[in-house]
């Protein structure tokens, strides 16, 4: 690596974490190739003195273990063994994290820098391909929900990978009038994209953090707080926004038209207890997921489960069975077929493909995120702890190789961050034994 001018740095560091970490809403091939690199590099400039073992970046290198390990029990074995490359984030991620030098808070906020100013210009250009297709005769649709975001990247996705961006330009002390700019434009996108759930999760957290987080005066967070609400009220009651939520939130209207055909809306009661359903039955969000849960608590009575799962993505071909029996051959509003889709619930999908053990995995896993957030009194780590726990409850998150990239990525991040202290700790140590070094610590 030095031969050829590439001597590993700090900067390097954070030059291929942030590569990984903005590919992530481009094609699969160009995030594959990032994550590449940057292992490549975390191995070449691997020293033996750099290499730690951090016990919360073990867990998902656990996790990715019982999904290799599945191959032995599983249902559809093909199914199984395609997944695996996709879910192979979990494995290098953590190891190239482990591979190098300890790094502190400041490289990590260096590292969310570059990524929030990467989200803006992606939105930038999703508006302004939105723009161009609008001005080419296509109707205002094209600046909401998928449409915006395209359905490769699905907005709900995107609404993730925006969140974090927008909360850092909210939390940057002493914000200049574009950081003020990028944090409305960004909220103002999430908007856009429609996802209920991002959005009241997104909402909490900006009052949260006005309430309890910020260095404002208290005058100044109600004010602030007022403010917020006010821009989301205004924003959200003039926006598609408005009807997904009345629409989600009123299961019991009998029938709607979608698409010039009228459709019975399935209620959350029909969703648990209808033993077949008709052609034009229409299921919201809510009652979708009820469905799902429904058909996952009879595949868990029916067949053997409980410790091993059906494997890895094997799931997908039980759900589609259930479908069958419950006669749920029809599409949703966005043409795809609800027997085809997966559980939309992290937690679920787990169980279903991998087992108690694979939940208890993926719940140490929030856990121990979730207390090193609060430990670290960290915002953007809470946020991304409570983010991550909400979404996992309406989408498979992990089961895609976006959604596994970003929350690996971000997880070993936070996780990895070298604790308050630990660099006098170990100086103490080596002087101890009569070395001055600091292993594996990057000075900042």
């Amino acid at each position: 690596m030095q031969k050829i001018g590439l001597s590993p740095s700090k900067r390097l560091l954070v030059f291929f974490i942030s590569v990984v970490a903005l590919t992530v809403p481009l094609g699969n091939a160009y995030n594959s190739v990032a994550i590449i690199l940057f292992v490549l590099y975390s191995v070449l400039a691997a020293k033996k003195e750099n290499i730690t073992f951090n016990k919360a970046l073990l867990l998902p290198v656990l996790l990715f273990g019982l999904m290799v390990l599945s191959l032995t029990w599983t249902i559809d074995f093909r199914s199984t063994f395609r997944a695996l490359s996709k879910e192979a984030a979990l494995l290098f991620i953590p190891l190239a994290f482990c591979l190098n030098r300890h790094y502190t808070k400041k490289l990590a906020s260096q590292i969310l820098n570059n990524y929030s100013l990467g989200i803006c210009a992606y939105c930038l250009y999703y508006l302004i391909r939105a723009y161009v297709r609008y001005l080419g005769g296509e109707g205002t649709d094209v600046f909401f929900y998928h449409e915006l975001a395209t359905n490769d990247v699905n907005a709900i996705y995107l609404s993730a990978l925006v969140s974090p961006a927008m909360l850092c330009f909210l939390v940057k002390q002493h914000k200049s009038f574009w950081g003020y700019v990028a944090f409305l434009f960004l909220l103002g996108f999430i908007f856009l994209l429609s996802s209920k759930t991002m959005i009241i999760i997104n909402v909490m957290l900006i009052a949260g953090y006005y309430l309890f987080y910020s260095p404002l005066s208290t005058k100044a967070k109600v004010t602030s707080t007022v403010l917020v609400f006010a821009f989301v009220g205004i924003v959200g009651y003039n926006s598609m926004i408005k009807d997904r939520i009345v629409e989600e939130f009123s299961p019991n209207i009998s029938a709607t038209v979608k698409n010039d055909n009228e459709l019975h809306n399935v209620t959350i009661h029909e969703a648990w207890t209808k033993p077949a359903f008709n052609g034009n039955d229409y299921f919201n969000g809510i009652a979708f997921r009820v469905y799902q849960i429904r058909i996952f608590t009879e595949m868990l009575q029916r067949d053997n489960i409980f410790f091993t799962g059906y494997g890895l993505n094997a799931s997908l071909k039980k759900i589609n069975e259930k479908g069958k029996e419950h006669t749920l051959y029809q599409s949703n509003d966005e043409q795809m077929t609800y027997s085809k889709m997966n559980f939309h619930n992290l937690y679920v999908e787990v169980f279903a493909d991998l087992g108690i053990f694979g939940l208890l995995l993926l719940v140490a896993m929030l856990g121990v995120n979730l207390k090193n957030s609060f430990k670290s009194k960290d915002f953007i780590h809470i946020a991304f702890a409570i983010l991550m726990i909400a979404l996992f409850l309406t989408e498979s998150f992990l089961w895609r190789q976006r959604g596994v990239v970003f929350f690996t990525i971000f997880y070993c991040l936070f996780n990895g961050i070298l604790p308050e202290g630990t660099k006098k700790q170990i100086y103490e140590k080596n002087t101890h034994n009569g070395s001055s070094r600091l292993p594996g610590v990057a000075s900042v």
